[in-house]
């Protein structure tokens, strides 16, 4: 007898109401995708859960893949049995020994007798299992408020499902729902984390970077779309907008007073940005921001450098502090390659003294000296998209080992 299943669980979406089946549906897709490595894994649906039938293929890495997939609360490999009470109690005496890995413990049975043909009830089918394990668990014992296994069994119409052990899943909502938005992507710590929170509220990313050769050079390009195939294992993949920012960047630090330097910037860039999502339908922009964290995050800079566009910019990061950052950065797989000593167009030309309190008209009287559509056109025309897929992970992953 082994595990041929694993039930999906999910919260948030069970209170969707008329639109659940959406969630549903784009949560089932998403799920075939992360698993289109394993052929033989068949998805199905039933009222507020769904089933993976593993068909022979390895229980312990479709787990792995499972974890990482948002919409999905938790989960828990399941044993198919016949219904009948000697196969329930056989089933469920494997699964309470697996799930204490043969150690002693405590458990509790909780049954939930959907089949209301079946012969026995779930309170002395409760009793009746229990009994049966005990009898071949001697150091078990019985907790009804704290075992260290709740062992659950489904009796349905035509199974008997039982599961042990709870693996917790990514939990937000399934990414596809929530719709598109563009990520301002640098090589730091910040951005990737902001598009990973963005995809755990359901939201389909592309990124867009700003490269200013010979500033920032190809291996600082590199390290950007290692984030970006990094981040495409929890949303699928991503398109990456490459702008040529080199000649905007330029004229900012040879005509704009060195303090207002980085706010002109910033201002540049959520320009080329928002034309670069209007053109694909996206929504919102989404930055890695924090508040106070730097000059340009301030809440003078940001009023300054939000009045050039209209279009939303949603900052998952705003309250939280650098270490926060970090610890989910390293849960994400982004930190080691976001601390790799490449720069970024952000960290060339700083200022000794940048303002942390712009004037809007001051900056906007700044810019008028230059032909700011000219050049926010130009980056636009010259920007160039690849798409990424995820193939070198493993690649990054093997390197931040060693």
């Amino acid at each position: 007898m082994k595990y041929e299943m694993i039930l999906v669980r999910y919260a948030e979406m069970a209170i969707k109401g008329k639109n659940r089946k959406h969630f549903e549906k784009q949560l089932e897709q998403n799920i075939r995708r992360q698993l289109k490595d394993y052929a033989d894994v068949k998805i199905k649906r039933t009222f507020g859960r769904m089933y993976i039938e593993l068909n022979e293929e390895p229980l312990k890495e479709v787990c792995e893949l499972l974890k990482d997939i948002f919409g999905i609360s938790s989960f828990s490999p399941v044993v198919k049995t016949e219904l009948n009470e000697a196969a329930i109690a056989e089933a469920a005496l494997m699964v309470t020994r697996d799930s204490l890995n043969e150690k002693e413990g405590s458990f509790k049975v909780a049954v939930r007798r959907i089949n209301k043909k079946f012969p026995t009830g779930s309170q002395e089918m409760n009793q009746r299992i229990s009994k049966a394990v005990l009898i071949q668990m001697e150091n078990l014992s019985v907790d009804l408020h704290q075992p260290d296994v709740e062992l659950k069994v489904e009796i349905r119409e035509e199974a008997a499902y039982i599961s042990g052990g709870v693996i917790r899943g990514a939990g937000g909502l399934p990414v596809g729902t929530g719709g598109r938005a563009l990520l301002l992507l640098s090589g730091g710590i910040d951005s990737p984390v902001a598009g990973y929170l963005a995809m755990k509220r359901g939201v389909t990313l592309e990124a867009i970077h700003f490269h200013s050769p010979p500033y920032t050079n190809e291996r600082a390009l590199q390290k950007v779309e290692d984030l970006t195939n990094i981040l495409t294992r929890y949303g699928g993949k991503i398109k990456l907008h490459i702008v040529p920012f080199t000649e905007s960047q330029l004229a900012i630090h040879q005509q704009i007073p060195d303090n207002c330097e980085i706010t002109v910037m910033r201002r540049f860039m959520l320009r080329i940005a928002a034309e670069m999502a209007e053109q694909n339908n996206q929504k919102a922009l989404i930055t890695g921001e924090s508040l106070g964290q730097v000059a340009s995050q301030t809440l003078d800079s940001m009023y300054t450098i939000n009045s050039v566009t209209a279009m939303p910019v949603l900052r998952p990061l705003i309250t939280m502090d650098k270490m926060e950052v970090i610890e989910i950065a390293e849960k994400i797989n982004t930190y080691q390659t976001s601390i790799l000593p490449y720069e970024d167009c952000c960290t060339i030309f700083l200022p000794a003294d940048p303002k942390t309190k712009p004037n809007e008209k001051k900056v906007s009287y700044y810019e008028s000296f230059m032909d700011v559509d000219e050049y926010v056109n130009k980056a636009v025309e010259g920007i160039r998209t690849i798409e990424l897929t995820g193939k070198r992970e493993q690649d990054i992953e093997m390197e931040n080992l060693l």
